[in-house]
């Protein structure tokens, strides 16, 4: 064959993520409160996006798209053929920009019911923010400042000052005096005096360098700290053992006081600094409402009471475009189409949670009517192949993603377990439901303690193909310490 140039045709495909894809997924993957603040963004860019709540003049079109009544849908399998069946698409096939504020919609699931994101009476139709209520918490470094002003002045307080930087978040200094002295240029005993005067702060026990030295300035406190509670904050390794006998003859006491003297150490905080926190933890916000109807079955509906509902400014689009030059159309016409985008977007991201969150709550309907003993091994793929979506997909909409039902807030992902097999043959157990067999074994143990290998028996005897280094595992996830060191604690609980 001679060699040359020539044209040939070929025919492939690929995809290409075009911005409007990447948007899709990028919304896919935001929580509620995430997407709120997104949305906020959002608005402040576009002028033609605006929320229901602004949307006093709604053109003709969102005045008929309001008139559709809800979908409402459940875990069942009607529910489910509901929103795959092709006629089920009417919401989709409705303007995207519709009012949301008509009566024609109800107002009886869990987000619409919600009061506190009801407009305050009087006000200027914002929904009251309650958090905005709340003092921002104290910190213990603000708390140790404060003292450290009144207490200290000159060389002292900066002395105080850099100690007071040192210490963590649960109280203790991360660094000895030696370092401190040496870092500041001076002698030892002077940090070492600021250091015991900062130790008779509030939270008592804070500036400690060590547990025992926090549970020995407690003691001193309440003076209590006499020659045998010395000796027994000393050795508080022989405590966590248990070793009675060993303490009684360390103290030189009887066994009584010593009992005594164990049940104050219990009083007395490890952690004081942690009573004081800084910044206010993040809230957890359901993304899904999960609840069963009137006719048994469960029912899926998106939290809609955090997120505001967008409409395209008809309007103010008509203001702008009249007598608009070029380029002031070219604009109108980049943000409507922006604006189209996102409610897609929005739209589908709706869809695709409720197709997710309604498949799950199929596979896992036991848990829901029974508790978490009737949990079933569940697999991404599993609900991949059920909905006819890609794997990846359905792991986007379960990241970060919360459920509300009456048993209370879950992570879509606590559902999604390995399995247990069954030494009969039958089905599989989720492995979170043999980790609650495994504790409530425990709780209910009496005199007798049970061993690893017995709580294996004792599984094995109800159906679970488990060994033993699989229950050490599982057992060690829940916390829960070995046999020996409970008959210890309960030796120590007695005693």
């Amino acid at each position: 064959m001679g060699l040359g140039p020539r044209l040939e045709l070929r025919q492939s495909q690929q995809l290409v993520m075009t911005p409007q894809l990447q948007l899709a997924i990028k919304l896919l993957t935001l929580t509620n409160v995430e997407l709120e603040a997104y949305i906020g963004e959002e608005l402040d860019k576009n002028p033609l996006l605006s929320t229901s709540d602004g949307a006093d003049t709604a053109g003709p079109a969102e005045a008929a798209a309001g008139d559709a009544p809800p979908v409402e849908l459940d875990a069942s399998r009607s529910g489910l053929d509901q929103l795959l069946a092709p006629g089920a698409e009417t919401a989709a096939d409705a303007p995207l920009d519709a009012d949301y504020t008509g009566e024609a919609f109800h107002h009886d699931g869990p987000s619409d019911s919600a009061d506190w994101g009801a407009p305050a009476p009087g006000g200027d139709g914002e929904a009251v923010d309650f958090d905005s209520f709340a003092a921002a918490e104290a910190s213990l470094a603000d708390v140790l400042s404060a003292q450290a002003s009144a207490a200290f002045d000159g060389a002292a307080l900066v002395i105080a000052r850099h100690l007071i930087d040192l210490i963590d978040e649960s109280g203790y200094l991360t660094e000895s005096a030696e370092t401190v002295a040496e870092r500041l240029g001076i002698g030892t005993d002077e940090v070492e005096a600021v250091l015991a005067i900062i130790q008779r702060f509030e939270p008592s026990g804070v500036g400690a360098r060590s547990l025992a030295e926090c549970i020995a300035i407690q003691a001193r406190e309440a003076d209590r700290y006499d020659p045998a509670m010395a000796r027994l904050i000393a050795n508080l390794e022989l405590v966590a053992r248990g070793d009675i006998a060993t303490l009684v003859r360390i103290c030189r006491v009887d066994r009584e006081d010593v009992t005594d003297m164990i049940h104050e150490l219990r009083n007395y905080d490890p952690k004081p600094g942690l009573r004081f926190g800084g910044e206010r933890p993040a809230p957890v916000v359901a993304d899904v409402f999960v609840r069963q109807g009137p006719d048994g079955e469960w029912q899926i509906e998106l939290n809609q009471a955090t997120m505001p509902r967008l409409l395209i400014d008809r309007d103010y689009q008509a203001v702008l475009a009249s007598g608009a030059n070029k380029a002031t159309n070219s604009f109108i016409n980049e943000c409507v189409h922006s604006a189209n985008w996102l409610l897609k977007a929005l739209d589908q991201r709706a869809r695709t949670i409720v197709k997710v969150s309604a498949e799950l709550v199929k596979h896992q309907r036991g848990f829901f009517e029974h508790g978490v003993g009737h949990l079933k091994p569940l697999t991404l793929r599993t609900i991949a192949e059920a909905i006819e979506m890609h794997e990846s997909t359905v792991s986007r909409v379960t990241s970060n993603k919360y459920l509300q039902c009456e048993r209370g807030l879950f992570e879509l992902r606590y559902f999604f377990t390995s399995g247990i097999g069954s030494s009969d043959g039958g089905e599989a157990t989720s492995a979170l439901a043999v980790k609650d067999r495994i504790a409530r074994l425990i709780a209910a143990e009496g005199a007798e303690t049970l061993s690893d290998e017995k709580l294996a028996e004792l599984l094995q005897a109800e159906g679970f193909d488990i060994a033993r280094r699989t229950v050490v595992k599982y057992r060690e996830a829940l916390g829960l310490g070995s046999s020996v060191a409970r008959r210890r604690a309960r030796l120590l609980a007695a005693a």
